[in-house]
């Protein structure tokens, strides 16, 4: 536990120096985020006005059908921004690992040049997500916790498809063949990196909350002032936000450094290659 949470340590230490060259990698999860939650309130307030929601157990079958499209046009838009930013901050993070100098403007247009694919990977997402989550609502106990590990393996088989599609000119099928093939073939099957940055930020996370809470509860029992208990709560959710920010963008760099390992052996500034290769771990 020990040796995987300094591994973990070690790679978001590598990451971090990727980012303190190209703050404005930043930029991308934020983008990201903002257009994501334009799209949420763009579906989900029409679809409560319309109690669509309401009627998807109790509605004729016409309803469930119209309420399950709905619900893939979302996951297809949702899944797009996301990959169509993710692609932006890859493209920038791989135009650093080649020893440049990569804008904002540099990502957004690799990303703009690969938009049929991502929406094509998008699609293919969208479809997955949705199957699992019906298939979520009608299983028991036990089955929703098989199909929850049907998802990790989903993302772990997934995870190297985004620097896949922005460095080839395949689809997005051969994408999804090419990232479980370099998973499968080079490191196996447990992503302990990917894993360990996650564990890594849930201490932050953690860490943020204790503090937060704390420093709430002083301000307002010490001085009786809801305003500035309420600024000390909105500098608490702001240092939660750029920590989301900062863990977008560090997962995005670790796997255009583990990528670049992967397809040509070649171990970006900053990295360690061992610490790659450990990175993932034959069961």
């Amino acid at each position: 536990m020990f040796e995987r949470f300094s591994r973990s340590w070690n790679l978001i230490k590598a990451s971090a120096g990727v980012l303190s060259k190209d703050k404005e990698l930043l930029v991308f999860p934020l983008l990201s985020t903002i257009c994501s939650l334009i799209v949420l309130a763009a579906f989900v307030l029409p679809a409560l006005g319309m109690g669509a929601l309401d009627n998807l157990h109790s509605g004729s079958a016409g309803t469930r059908v119209g309420v399950y499209v709905l619900a893939f046009l979302f996951y297809l838009v949702q899944y797009f921004v996301i990959f169509f930013f993710n692609s932006a901050l890859v493209g920038a993070a791989m135009i650093r690992l080649d020893g440049g100098n990569p804008t904002v403007g540099d990502g957004l247009g690799i990303a703009f040049r690969k938009l049929v694919p991502i929406l094509g990977y998008a699609a293919i997402a969208a479809t997955v997500g949705l199957i699992l989550r019906s298939m979520q609502e009608r299983a028991g106990f036990l089955g929703r916790i098989a199909i929850g590990l049907i998802g990790v393996a989903w993302t772990v088989a997934t995870f190297l498809v985004v620097p896949v599609l922005v460095t080839r000119n395949i689809g997005p099928i051969d994408a999804l063949k090419e990232s479980a093939t370099l998973l499968k073939k080079t490191w196996g099957e447990n992503l302990i990196g990917q894993d360990g940055v996650g564990v890594v930020f849930g201490l932050f996370y953690a860490l943020l909350a204790v503090v937060g809470i704390v420093a709430i509860a002083l301000v307002g029992a010490g001085t009786q002032n809801a305003m500035l208990a309420g600024v000390t709560a909105a500098i608490v959710a702001f240092a939660f936000v750029l920590t989301a920010l900062i863990q977008a963008a560090l997962s995005g760099i670790y796997s255009a450094a583990l990528y670049r390992y992967a397809t040509a052996q070649e171990t970006p500034a900053g990295f360690d290659s061992q610490l790659l290769q450990h990175s993932f771990a034959v069961k």
